[in-house]
């Protein structure tokens, strides 16, 4: 049985040999961070300095984020340097860090999501005690509880991979995944196996089973109240429903690749799709400059 210490170093095997391309490739990442990190402070910035924006739709939407820029630091200064690189390697402690770091992303803005669709249940089916149910205090709570929960949770997770005694040091994707650190295990991994399919479940299933809930809720209320009722929640909902789409479609993508050897993909798009809900964050344009949310710049305008 070879212990994990004799490896102080994994290798990505999923990088290509892109010679001068690889210039082309650090450049156009370089740009999308920067375009990511930019249009994230700029509406972190608005909305904290705006009095007529503190209000918990978005105060949740500032916690969404803030952890678009925490998921992003823990993914694309890597990707940087390995694009560059010639040697595609890492160390064990940085993996296990950037494994910590995008799964509680994932985690994070699954929950968000989750509250935010709570956010629209109150503010659609009962607006007359919209702000008594969801007084400052609460939302400082639900945010509180929502990243708690995340790095609590993950941290387990974390952990138990970190302690395992491993085989090898060969992980086959583009970043560190705690799928892949488990499957090179030589001791037993029926815990870290039972804790991760537990831990899956309370991320990506709990929220998608209470998002639902509450949409069924307001389809209710549009189906018999009035037509500005029916306007104010396509135009609040609607942007939501598509974000959290997106964000799924990529998560569950990464998921299902990961558990069964999907072989009709080619493998740039494995590559591609791998990266999908990490660059793609929930928006819906380049960055994280959400439709919804486009009159925020508008109030930039003013600062």
């Amino acid at each position: 049985m070879v212990n994990s210490s004799q490896f102080p170093y994994f290798i990505l095997t999923e990088y290509l040999d892109m010679g001068y391309l690889k210039y082309l490739y650090f450049v156009i990442v370089l740009f999308l961070y920067i375009v990511i990190v930019v249009a994230n402070a700029l509406l972190i910035v608005t909305i904290c300095m705006k009095r007529s924006l503190h209000e918990p739709m978005y105060v949740f939407l500032c916690s969404l984020l803030v952890n678009e820029l925490y998921g992003s630091a823990g993914l694309f200064p890597f990707l940087l340097l390995q694009i560059t690189s010639d040697t595609h390697t890492i160390s064990r402690s940085i993996c296990f860090l950037q494994i910590y770091c995008l799964y509680t992303y994932a985690t994070v803005e699954f929950s968000n999501l989750a509250v935010m669709s709570y956010d629209r249940y109150l503010a659609i089916c009962c607006p007359l005690h919209y702000k008594a149910r969801l007084t400052s205090n609460k939302v400082a709570l639900l945010i509180a509880l929502t990243w708690l929960y995340s790095l609590i949770k993950f941290l387990v997770s974390t952990f138990l991979a970190f302690r395992l005694k491993l085989c090898g040091n060969i992980i086959d994707r583009l970043y560190c995944q705690i799928y892949y650190v488990t499957k090179l295990a030589c001791s037993d991994t029926t815990v870290n196996n039972v804790w991760g399919l537990f831990a899956t479940f309370l991320t990506v299933f709990v929220p998608l089973i209470y998002i639902p809930f509450s949409y069924t809720k307001i389809l209710r209320v549009c189906v018999v109240g009035s037509k500005e009722t029916r306007q104010k929640a396509v135009s609040t909902c609607t942007p939501h429903i598509a974000s959290l789409i997106n964000f799924s479609f990529g998560c569950c993508f990464e998921i299902f690749q990961s558990r069964f050897n999907i072989t009709g993909v080619p493998r740039i798009m494995h590559t591609l799709l791998s990266l999908y809900f990490l660059t793609i964050q929930p928006n819906f344009s380049l960055g994280s400059v959400k439709i919804t949310d486009f009159r925020l710049y508008c109030h930039c305008a003013n600062l």
